[in-house]
């Protein structure tokens, strides 16, 4: 089942009122430009969900779960209730970030065992150059709101102790750790975001925006499985980011094209530094 959807299809989707649309624009470091970008224009009829309000717990101070930790099963339902989800009803959700933020929702929902999640290919973007309508403002919730009875597929989640209990099995080569951040951060030449550079020892590199071609779109199926032929056979593939959020499209893609032992390190990069005994490791290896 293809969780990317054209336009086109997201359009059909919206006019015969078979989707709720959800806008997930986002930018680090600037938290509102998301909500304002969507007051300005946005697809008619979609909500906004906000990365760190919504679709994220709030950060520890002691760092431990990452950047954007996992929200609260039972207070992600009462949002996606609130704008009108129940279960069984289709979701598409869109970004200006190359699905990135949209992909968050689609691996929430599907986290929660919601399998009508659609991520719109290409984003807002797409939708405009395609000459779909927009609007304007603030949508009103709905008048009545959704019943939505989470199914939590907990094994679609490891942590960073997880991690450590496969370390052999990771340098065996038979779990795959995924590294989905720019090249350089993983190699530790540089790192704009965490106070520690680097990565995870025995994680190989596979920056989530190869997922997409020159235009912003996913590549294709067959594209795909060319991109990740070198991870066939493995028992497992847990991937991660710099805080969960950016792995997600690697996740998506990854089940695109037929992996289905993909897990998520929820807390990422941001988790796995959070202690200070945990290895470092730098370069390509």
């Amino acid at each position: 089942m293809r969780h990317v959807v054209s336009p086109a299809k997201g359009y059909a989707k919206w006019e015969g009122r078979e989707a709720t649309f959800v806008d997930c624009r986002f930018a680090l470091g600037q938290p509102q430009s998301g909500f304002d970008a969507y007051a300005t224009e946005h697809i008619p009829g979609a909500y906004y969900l906000d990365l760190e309000k919504d679709l994220s717990a709030p950060k520890r101070e002691d760092g431990a779960g990452g950047r954007h930790p996992l929200p609260e099963v039972d207070a992600l339902a009462r949002v996606l209730e609130r704008i009108g989800v129940s279960n069984g009803r289709c979701v598409v959700a869109y970004d200006d970030q190359g699905g990135a933020m949209a992909s968050r929702l689609w691996w929430l929902l599907a986290y929660l065992g919601h399998d009508e999640a659609y991520v719109l290919d290409g984003g807002f973007a797409a939708w405009k150059r395609a000459g779909y309508p927009t609007a304007s403002g603030v949508e009103p919730l709905p008048e009545e709101a959704g019943r939505f009875e989470p199914r939590v597929r907990a094994d679609w989640v490891v942590t960073a102790d997880d991690i450590a209990a496969r370390r052999d099995a990771i340098s065996a080569g038979r779990v795959v750790l995924l590294d989905s951040r720019e090249e350089s951060r993983y190699r530790g030449l540089s790192e704009p975001i965490d106070k520690v550079a680097g990565h995870i020892p025995g994680a190989r590199h596979s920056f989530w925006k190869a997922n997409l071609d020159a235009e912003g779109r996913f590549r294709t199926v067959k594209e795909q499985m060319q991109r990740f032929e070198p991870l066939q056979g493995a028992e497992e593939i847990i991937v991660y980011c710099g805080s969960g959020v950016t792995a997600c499209p690697n996740v998506l893609a990854l089940r695109e094209v037929g992996f289905t032992n993909v897990k998520l390190y929820a807390g990422s990069w941001s988790d796995w530094i959070s202690d200070d005994s945990r290895p470092i490791a730098t370069g390509n290896g």
